[in-house]
């Protein structure tokens, strides 16, 4: 019976939590940075075989690859620490894999010896874990080679071709595997702007403050823009928040209005404030937030 993706995420949680449950409260290794959203593989493929007695591999081959219509998922830390790869066969199969340098270092090509269970491995030592179908290591040793690797931003892996070796709980017998990724160059990452106009309106009749400006990207995307007004008159202090959101589309400015509302029984009146703007958006590449922000003096007329 096939699992579904949930049910895979939390048979792996469950099999990490009971190992780590089951090691020294001694243990120090710490994750190496934060690990990107995995994105598909668009040409690659996956494949490993086992000794007799292996435990991970039950002494069996498997082979994977995206033209044979199986699913590759690739992440890397954004620190370039290292390398996460899922697969999901098409025959229901599941494996991941992680490959990472000491703790500090960004993964490179060359040969990584003394490589103990990811993520549980010490700082100096790098990290290595195959494991699906229902099988782990509890303990591990081996070691990896890199033979080309290409990192793009947010933790967007390029290339990476690969091999490794692993023994479980300090056995002779290994599990032996590669994987090749070529995936497209990297989409650039979401750039925004922020424009807060130098005029605005206070109502004489409600009191609120409206402000309006552009926003510019170079993607598609949905923008949030929010802030604070601040205005001091007849030496009291008026404050009011505002917010609103807009479709961006690259190539012309996308304008924007928003009305702040007084906290207090003070209405905004004509004259000078101070804006506080704020654009936010999920990279939609990504799946990362960007934000800008921009401080100006406003000057507000009756309206």
């Amino acid at each position: 019976m096939r699992i579904s993706a949930p049910a895979r995420v939390l048979a792996r949680a469950t099999a990490v939590l009971a190992l780590t449950l089951s090691m020294a409260a001694g243990t120090t290794g710490l994750l190496s940075g934060t690990e990107a959203q995995a994105l598909p593989v668009t040409d690659g493929s996956f494949a490993f075989s086992g000794d007799e007695g292996d435990w991970v591999s039950g002494g069996q081959s498997y082979a994977y690859a995206t033209a044979s219509q199986d699913v590759l998922n690739v992440s890397a830390d954004t620190t370039g620490n290292g390398v996460h790869l899922s697969v999901d066969g098409a025959n229901g199969d599941w494996w991941y894999l992680d490959l990472t340098a000491p703790s500090g270092q960004t993964l490179a090509p060359g040969t990584y010896t003394g490589a103990t269970r990811y993520p549980f491995n010490e700082p100096a030592e790098p990290g290595l874990s195959l494991s699906g179908n229902g099988r782990g290591c509890n303990t591990l040793t081996g070691e990896f080679t890199i033979a080309d690797v290409e990192f793009g931003p947010q933790g967007y892996v390029e290339k990476l071709d690969a091999s490794f070796v692993q023994h479980c709980e300090g056995g002779t017998t290994a599990a032996r595997g590669e994987v090749h990724i070529a995936n497209p160059a990297p989409p650039a990452e979401l750039d925004l702007g922020l424009a807060v106009a130098l005029d605005g309106t206070a109502s004489t009749l409600n009191g609120k403050a409206t402000l309006h400006g552009t926003v510019s990207c170079n993607k598609p995307v949905r923008v949030d823009v929010s802030g604070d007004v601040t205005q001091v008159k007849n030496q009291r202090l008026i404050r009011g928040s505002f917010g609103t959101s807009v479709s961006c589309t690259p190539g012309t400015p996308t304008a924007w209005t928003a009305t702040a509302v007084p906290t207090g029984d003070v209405p905004f009146q004509r004259g000078d404030v101070e804006v506080e703007a704020r654009a936010t958006a999920t990279d939609p590449d990504y799946a990362q937030p960007v934000s800008v922000s921009e401080t100006v003096a406003v000057r507000l007329k009756r309206a």
